[in-house]
């Protein structure tokens, strides 16, 4: 067990003492133990633009890699029934006000489960829930009217919409003679009932073209995207499926289902062709191959080595593996970092996790049901504020132990930044770091420390952070 530093049970007579902690109560001895303690390392090297791009006078923020926060509108297995749309344009204005920039929405497409699918096993990609096809008129979520309505709630409140796009595989297609396997397969989609995308056995794996490309799904048809007529249908056409989401329905981007299915340079076109923001679910824990892909495809990617660092940070008391690589230390603008999404939760310590991505760099994306469930929303809505209006600037680790770590963002154009103290430890604990700020007063932005101590001339100041929690410093302005 690591050291106790302090406990802030301490009896009555010394309470004022500690809450009104300055920079002129410090003394030689304990700053020279502390810098002998400390190393900054510095995590990135980019130009310092900011990571938040509001004000705090509007609540709106822009979406965008590096800047505002997504919410994940959706879990698995929503309520079926046809009312999530109409359940999400209800709280849009609330996510708004308190600094949502942009939500991701579930598949919107009809799906081989018609009303009941989740939309990950799409049909009719041009089906938004106006025909009756496999079963239901509407999808799981809702018709086609609503979820326009929908999208222009989101952007009436200055905020952006991500559409979910499945394309490594298809499902629910006609059975028909396969030239290229000698038997029947499931791959005659020319009676969807949009009239739109028909495919045959010659848009699917094996074909023509060959037997299969970097990964199929579940044992659904598996998409050529080297076939012209799939490039046709899914990017190229102004009718087709990425610019009729984009300038018809009005999606402002994509987040692609499976990128390990197929290659980069399909999301890499789809980029070129059609524009809007994107991001990739590249289920990898190593950088390298995050960081590859994301310049390949030109695309931000989900900073799966930081959900798994975190993960074993936290829930393994080992805060220290935070200083190891991660893929929006590798490249900020396009890491989009998560605590838990509809595939995988498991994180127990999720606060702690949330005040680490919602004070880093990369684009933080915010689940659902924690927000609306399970945790404090009056906690979230706090780190919101603060990411939106103090997270700015380039990152440098103050500190890093099994229980504490400590990082510092280093602010941009005129913003101060901030400093971030998490604490996995089961006591209140306390330490002396170098902030940007010379002769300032600062305080805890969360409202967990009542201490509002002043900056020595050489920049040290000591902080505080309660037992699980963490502790938000900027200047007290």
């Amino acid at each position: 067990m690591k050291k106790q530093i302090v406990k802030l049970y301490l009896i009555s007579a010394l309470t004022a003492f500690f809450y009104s902690c300055s920079s002129n109560e410090n003394t030689e001895s304990e700053i020279e133990a502390a810098n002998s303690k400390f190393k900054v390392i510095n995590v990135t090297n980019h130009d310092g633009r900011p990571f938040s791009t509001g004000t705090s006078t509007t609540g709106k923020y822009v979406a965008n890699p590096g800047g505002g926060v997504m919410m994940q509108a959706f879990y698995w297995d929503v309520p079926s029934g046809g009312n999530w749309w109409n359940t999400i344009n209800a709280k849009i204005t609330d996510w708004s006000n308190a600094g949502i920039g942009s939500i991701w929405l579930p598949p919107v497409s009809k799906a081989q489960n018609g009303a009941f699918s989740m939309g990950y096993d799409p049909t009719d990609y041009f089906d938004f829930g106006d025909y009756n096809q496999n079963g239901s008129v509407e999808t799981r979520f809702g018709s086609k009217t609503e979820l326009v309505s929908l999208i222009t709630k989101v952007h009436a409140e200055n905020m952006q919409v991500y559409a979910d796009i499945v394309i490594n595989h298809n499902s629910g297609g006609q059975s028909e003679a396969n030239p290229f396997t000698g038997t029947n397969t499931w791959t005659n989609f020319t009676g969807v009932a949009s009239g739109k995308f028909p495919r045959t056995s010659a848009d699917f794996y094996k074909n023509a073209y060959g037997n299969n490309d970097e990964g199929a799904f579940g044992g659904f048809p598996d998409l050529a995207h080297v076939v012209p007529n799939v490039q046709n249908w899914l990017w190229l056409r102004t009718d087709g499926v990425g610019k009729y989401y984009k300038n018809t329905m009005k999606f402002d981007g994509w987040r692609f289902d499976y990128v390990k299915g197929f290659g980069a340079w399909v999301v890499n076109a789809w980029n070129a062709n059609v524009g809007g923001f994107s991001v990739g679910e590249l289920w990898d824990s190593n950088v390298n191959v995050l960081n590859d892909w994301a310049n390949n495809a030109n695309s931000s990617v989900f900073d799966f080595a930081c959900y798994y660092k975190m993960n074993d940070a936290f829930d393994g008391n080992n805060l220290a593996l935070l200083n190891d690589d991660m893929m929006w230390k590798r490249n900020p603008y396009k890491a989009v970092t998560f605590v838990t999404n509809h595939d995988t939760d498991e994180i127990s310590n999720k606060l702690l996790a949330y005040s680490y991505i919602l004070t880093h760099e990369g684009y933080p994306t915010i689940f659902y049901r924690d927000y609306e469930e399970w945790l404090d929303k009056n906690k979230l809505n706090n780190l919101i504020w603060i990411h939106n209006n103090k997270a700015t600037g380039t990152t440098s680790i103050l500190y890093a132990d099994n229980d504490e770590y400590i990082a510092r963002r280093n602010g941009y154009n005129g913003n101060p930044g901030l400093v971030v103290y998490i604490n996995n430890s089961t006591s209140w604990q306390e330490r002396w770091i170098q902030t940007n700020w010379t002769n300032t007063q600062i305080k805890d932005f969360t409202g967990s420390s009542n201490w509002y101590p002043t900056t020595q001339a050489d920049q040290w100041v000591k902080i505080q952070c309660p037992p699980k929690g963490y502790t938000v410093w900027s200047i007290n302005n």
